[in-house]
C-alpha cells in the first residue's frame, strides 16, 4: 500500500500527513544507517529536501535528534516514545510478539521463564501442540535442575552458590534419564555457562526434549530464559541443536534490546508475571 493509499483509507480530516511524514523520516534511521545526511533522509523517506529538513530540525529542537552540521543522528530520547505504555506491561505482554515469531519459525511451543527459589516459573508462553502430560500456563513452576530454562538460569549463580543450591533442593528422578547427583548437575550447568545454551533430553518427561538460551540485562546478568520444546523422537539431538539454537539466540537478542531500551524494572516485571 502506497502512502497515498494509506491516507485515502481515512477521511480527509482524519489523516495527518505531517505526522505520517515525520514517522517516515524517523523510520529511515536504522542500526545499519544510524547517521544520515539530509539528502539521504529525503530520498529514503520519499519527500523533498525542504520537507525532510523541517522534520529533522523539529526533531533536533525537541531533543530526538542531533545535527553536527553535516549529518543527523537520533538521540536516546526516542526510546522514550511509547514508554508510558510499555512500562506498565508484564513479561507476558512484552514477550508475546517475540515468542509468537519464534514459535512460527520453529513450529514448536515456546516459553519464557524466571528463576523462583528452586523452580523455573513460566512468565510467557506460545502454545502450538501439547506434548507434556501437564498443561503449562503462566505461573506454572517446574524444577529448575531438570529443565533447560532452569539450567540456563542456574548458570548465572556462582560456583559455590550453585553447588549449595543443588545440594539442598529436592532432586527426584522423573525418568531414567534424569541427572540427580549434585556434582553431575553442577558439571551440566557449567557446560551451559560455557556454551551459553542448554538442552535437556527426556530428563523431565519421557519423549520430551527442550532447548533454552539466556536473556541478559545491561549488566550482563541473566534475568530470563527462553526455550522451545519438542518430541524427542523426531530428530537427533545434534539436529535439534542446529535447528533451534540460532533462532533462539536471535529471539533472545531482540528481547535483550527491548528490555534495555525500555529501561524496564526487571524486579517489578518478574513480580507482575507471578
Amino acid at each position: 500500500m502506497t502512502k497515498d493509499e494509506k491516507s485515502g483509507a481515512l477521511g480527509r480530516n482524519e489523516y495527518v500527513r505531517s505526522l505520517a511524514t515525520g514517522l517516515d523520516v524517523l523510520e529511515t534511521f536504522t542500526p545499519a544507517e544510524p547517521r544520515q545526511t539530509l539528502a539521504e533522509v529525503a530520498r529514503k523517506a520519499g519527500v523533498s529536501r525542504a520537507t525532510a529538513r523541517r522534520m529533522l530540525l523539529t526533531l533536533v529542537e525537541r531533543g530526538y535528534a542531533y545535527f553536527d552540521g553535516r549529518v543527523f543522528e537520533l538521540t536516546p530520547r526516542v526510546l522514550g516514545l511509547g514508554h508510558g505504555y510499555w512500562s506498565g506491561r508484564s513479561w507476558h505482554e512484552l514477550l508475546q510478539p517475540s515468542l509468537r515469531d519464534l514459535s512460527s519459525r520453529l513450529n514448536e511451543s515456546c516459553s519464557a521463564g524466571v528463576l523462583t527459589s528452586d523452580d523455573v516459573m513460566y512468565v510467557s508462553r506460545v502454545h502450538t501442540h501439547r506434548i507434556m502430560r501437564i498443561d503449562l500456563g503462566l505461573g506454572t513452576r517446574l524444577p529448575a535442575f531438570a529443565t533447560s530454562m532452569g539450567r540456563v538460569l542456574l548458570a548465572n549463580l556462582s560456583e559455590d552458590e550453585l553447588l549449595a543450591r543443588l545440594k539442598q533442593m529436592e532432586r527426584p528422578a522423573f525418568t531414567s534419564h534424569t541427572v540427580t547427583q549434585p556434582e553431575e548437575l553442577a558439571c551440566a550447568v557449567r557446560a551451559v555457562k560455557d556454551e551459553d545454551v542448554a538442552l535437556v533430553d527426556q530428563e523431565l518427561e519421557l519423549g520430551l526434549r527442550s532447548a533454552a538460551v539466556p536473556v541478559r540485562d545491561a549488566h550482563g546478568r541473566t534475568v530470563l530464559a527462553i526455550n522451545t520444546s519438542m518430541s524427542a523422537g523426531t530428530e537427533s539431538v545434534q539436529d535439534t541443536r542446529q535447528r533451534v539454537f540460532p533462532a533462539l539466540k536471535e529471539c533472545a537478542g531482540h528481547v535483550e534490546t527491548m528490555i534495555r531500551s525500555l529501561g524496564k524494572d526487571l524486579e517489578s516485571l518478574t513480580a507482575s508475571g507471578r
